[in-house]
């Protein structure tokens, strides 16, 4: 649930502005590591420059003798407790002042190296400035010295680091907070507005799925975000018009379940008829109201199951082995074919169906669910044929551990439209008068049987779909 108070925790935003933050001062951390170290070393350079302008008066002095007081002016100028300057083998104290008796560290400036400056900095900064260190480096302006060393106390570098650390950390600070800023307003506009909107739509359109208002409306962005936005515009409009179509097929269960009882009285009514007639000697009669009896029989088992394909409760398949060629026969009768085929000669145009079956081949699958889906399979092809006239042929043969039926038409092929919706009810009709439902029939039925139905091809030398079903043998 939405409330329109974001936290720190949930915003994206809030959080896109702290990992700034975080990482520019991550960042800072790198940068200022080897500063401080160059800091540092600037600071002793610069002692060291001094206190060799401090030895420089005591060089220039008659007799190399200052002043004591003038020594310690010189000294407090420079910073420095004591300089001395090395010549060959030899160290020459040249100012003392209050020189201390113990040094707590020593280092030389002459070869730096980068671990080992870094390492000096924070020994500094871990010390607090409490001791005086030795530092070694090379004169300037060389006055035949080879070294100049001075004493120090340590405490002066200490608060010059110190003072350094925290301009750093401030400046750190400013920086990473005004670039998490910019950051923070280029994401939030090119990307956390578009997210929300997004999320917005994806919110309302679940409330209230089958309301067109409620889909998003794509921008004409062309980098991700833009993609996913068309994306789940064209996700939400197919989203709509399975629910739309889930609706009719509600309402088609529901309509033909309200004609199930006189529909069931009617042809209960027709079967009586049907059994009369079988009690007339005419053979062909005979015949006929077999066929009818046993076509009505389906009818009223049909009627029984109320179109249950809507509400996707078909009943499991029993299976056995049948004879398929026999099968055949009685779709032709059901589709009327065999009534074309006799009436062959009034010039009118005729459909043939072409059984192609052997005679004694036996299909492993549930022989009412065959018989829908042959029924369909033909019936549509008798459609489109009807107008021209035209031949269906039905072939059948054991491949490996599975059993292939083809249903082949010579019509003009499915349009391009029927192709791309085959098996979508009441998209993949393949005639005028079809609703689209014969199709998604068949795949149903044919994957309950555990195999399932393809079109192998269809151009304008006509349609041909595969059934593939396992064999009994590996069931």
């Amino acid at each position: 649930m939405e409330t329109g108070v974001e936290t720190l925790r949930s915003s994206l935003s809030s959080r896109l502005l702290l990992l700034t933050i975080c990482f520019v001062m991550v960042v800072e951390v790198f940068v200022y590591v080897p500063s401080i170290a160059q800091f540092r070393r600037s600071f002793l350079e610069q002692r060291i420059t001094a206190a060799q302008i401090a030895a420089l008066s005591l060089v220039e002095a008659p007799d190399h003798a200052i002043s004591k007081d003038l020594e310690f002016a010189l000294l407090r100028t420079a910073g420095v407790k004591a300089v001395s300057l090395q010549l060959g083998d030899r160290r020459q104290l040249m100012m003392e002042g209050d020189a201390p008796a113990r040094i707590d560290a020593r280092y030389d400036l002459r070869k730096p190296s980068i671990p080992n400056m870094i390492g000096d900095a924070f020994v500094t900064l871990a010390r607090g400035g409490k001791g005086m260190i030795m530092v070694s480096g090379e004169p300037l302006h060389r006055l035949g010295e080879e070294e100049i060393s001075i004493i120090l106390d340590e405490s002066a570098l200490f608060d010059a680091m110190a003072l350094y650390s925290r301009n750093v950390m401030v400046l750190s600070v400013i920086i990473s907070v005004f670039t998490a800023g910019l950051v923070f307003l280029a994401l939030h506009f090119l990307m956390v507005r578009p997210m929300r909107r997004i999320t917005r739509s994806m919110v309302a359109f679940r409330q209230r799925p089958d309301d067109p208002e409620r889909a998003i409306v794509p921008s004409d962005r062309h980098d991700e975000l833009g993609v996913a936005e068309r994306e789940l515009a064209r996700m939400q409009e197919e989203l709509r018009l399975a629910l739309n179509q889930r609706k009719r097929l509600a309402h088609v269960g529901a309509a033909v379940s309200k004609v199930n009882h006189d529909l069931r009285n009617i042809l209960a009514t027709a079967q009586l008829s049907s059994d009369r007639l079988m009690m007339i000697d005419d053979p062909k009669v005979r015949d006929m109201s077999s066929r009818m009896i046993s076509a009505i029989d389906r009818a009223i088992v049909l009627c029984e199951r109320t179109l249950k394909y809507g509400r996707a409760d078909e009943p499991p398949p029993k299976k056995r082995a049948f004879n398929l060629h026999d099968l055949l026969e009685d779709v032709r009768a059901s589709v009327g074919l065999d009534l074309q085929e006799e009436n062959a000669s009034d010039g009118s145009p005729k459909v043939h169906l072409d059984n192609a079956v052997q005679k004694d081949f036996a299909l492993f699958a549930d022989p009412d669910h065959m018989f829908r889906v042959l029924m369909n399979l033909v019936r549509n092809a008798a459609n489109i044929l009807e107008r021209t006239g035209g031949r269906v042929a039905v072939t059948a043969e054991e491949k490996g551990e599975c059993h292939f039926v083809r249903v082949s038409d010579t019509g003009p092929g499915l349009s391009k439209k029927a192709r791309e919706n085959l098996f979508v009810p009441f998209k993949g009709s393949t005639g005028a008068r079809g609703t689209g439902l014969g199709l998604a029939i068949v795949a149903e039925l044919v994957e309950a049987n555990g195999g399932r139905v393809v079109l192998e091809h269809s151009d304008d030398s006509g349609t041909t779909f595969v059934i593939e079903l396992p064999c009994g043998a590996s069931t």
